[in-house]
């Protein structure tokens, strides 16, 4: 037993250096003997305290200010190349906070994990902090699982096989149904408008589909080998232009659109659409997109867009208003 406690000594001693040191949050040595004994109960001489603090600088590399430094007390930094600092762990916390890709008991979880790897002062600066999500956060428990199983699948180069779900409408109920058990050949993660998909060729196809992480279930690993090869320009390619997430045939597109929708045009659709300034109040892009997902966009924007081509992407919306201005007629 006695082993045991001169062996935690230097763990006590770095433990309260993390959570309750910083520069503005300096400890003598007779305040660190008094903390490790409030929260261990255990005594240790200020002989011993001063030993093992000089181990960890010299022999682990922790950058630790002593008294001889700045003549008030002890206090640890941050390793800028292994710790967090508070905005990181901030922009990790708000990340799990908002996102709806994760399930909430999951996320909050994660969010205690954060916290842990700060000070406590850090800690009480968010300690009333609350993030207001207007979206619905999954319930599949399953997410993180699924890419590290994903992830673990591409290093191996190997097939997957999951269940896929959908809403759907059943009588008078919105419910959630497995529409598909498809055979997978994945090569990416992507993450994009909160949520996390896999970019991957369903067996029989040739192109490449996105799944939505949260909507696959029970996901095993297969022992079959992908077959087609990809690069990674040609994912990148792909995760830049397959707006709206619909997968399928790219077709180029062009359209006319207010200035106003610049900055989303190059975050939704990357930077090689291909744009020219018509004047100062509206430009031309010209790019590579799937019909359905660029269709859905151009819609949504209906009164800042005017799609030019391919004419039979044109005539389809056309077709869509016509209807629509019978209904509100």
């Amino acid at each position: 037993m006695e082993l045991y406690e001169k062996n935690g000594n230097i763990l006590y001693i770095l433990n309260v250096l993390k959570k309750y040191t910083d520069e503005e949050h300096k400890l003598s040595i007779s305040e660190l003997k008094e903390k490790i004994k409030e929260i261990y109960g255990e005594e240790i001489d200020p002989r011993t305290i001063r030993r093992n603090i000089n181990l960890l600088k010299e022999k682990f590399g922790y950058d630790i200010s002593t008294y001889n430094d700045n003549k008030i007390g002890y206090y640890i930094t941050n390793d800028p190349e292994t710790d967090f600092e508070p905005g990181e762990i901030r922009a990790i916390i708000d990340t799990f906070s908002y996102s709806t890709f994760i399930e909430n008991r999951m996320a909050k979880e994660i969010i205690k994990k954060c916290k842990k790897l700060q000070t406590i002062y850090e800690n009480k600066k968010i300690e009333n902090y609350k993030v207001y999500s207007p979206r619905v956060k999954t319930n599949n428990i399953e997410v993180l699982k699924n890419i590290e199983d994903i992830s673990n699948s591409i290093m191996n180069k190997n097939k997957i096989k999951f269940e896929y779900w959908k809403y759907h409408i059943v009588g008078n109920k919105i419910e959630k149904q497995i529409v598909t058990t498809p055979v997978v050949s994945p090569y990416a993660i992507i993450y994009e408008r909160q949520q996390f998909y896999m970019i991957g060729i369903k067996e029989g196809k040739t192109e490449f589909f996105k799944y939505r992480l949260d909507r696959i279930k029970n996901l095993i690993e297969l022992q079959n080998k992908i077959t087609i090869k990809k690069t990674e320009k040609d994912i990148e390619k792909y995760a830049q232009t397959s707006a709206e997430v619909f997968s399928g045939t790219e077709e180029e597109i062009e359209a006319e659109c207010d200035e106003c929708l610049l900055e989303e045009i190059i975050e939704s659709f990357g930077k090689t659409a291909k744009i020219e300034p018509i004047n100062k109040e509206k430009f031309k892009v010209t790019l590579k997109a799937n019909p359905l997902g660029f269709k859905i966009w151009s819609l949504r924007n209906l009164e800042l867009v005017t799609v030019t081509s391919p004419k039979s992407l044109v005539e389809e919306i056309k077709k869509i208003i016509q209807e629509a201005n019978k209904r509100y007629k």
